[in-house]
């Protein structure tokens, strides 16, 4: 089954999710959940394994999507590990880096949706 611009708005839609709910964790509103960051229960990490990969999992840009949505989980996690030593300040400083990771996937998603329409 072909991917449809559809389909890469709602991966986007599950990136934006998770910065929402990391941002809702290091402000105090909700607790963190382990599967929070993990690369098998993060909704975009569900997406590539289930949409993705079967196929377009070939494409240089599924890896490196990938690659960069863990380094993005783990910075998170690390992130709320600041936050729950008291660290709150240099805890909230970091999603920077997650708005950086973030805007890397966005990058890579949209030259793998110009791929696959071309395709």
């Amino acid at each position: 089954m072909a991917l449809t611009s559809f389909d890469f708005q709602q991966a986007r839609v599950k990136q934006v999710l998770f910065k929402s709910r990391l941002r809702s964790v290091l402000y105090g509103v909700r607790e963190a959940e382990p599967a929070l960051f993990s690369l098998r229960e993060n909704p975009l990490g569900q997406w590539l394994q289930t949409s993705v990969k079967p196929t377009l999992g070939s494409q240089p840009e599924v890896r490196e999507i990938e690659r960069v949505l863990q380094q993005m989980l783990t910075t998170g996690q690390d992130l709320v590990t600041r936050y729950t030593r008291g660290h709150i300040e240099e805890s909230r400083a970091g999603l920077d880096q997650i708005n950086t990771f973030a805007d890397h996937i966005e990058v890579l998603l949209t030259r793998l949706e110009t791929g696959a329409a071309l395709a």
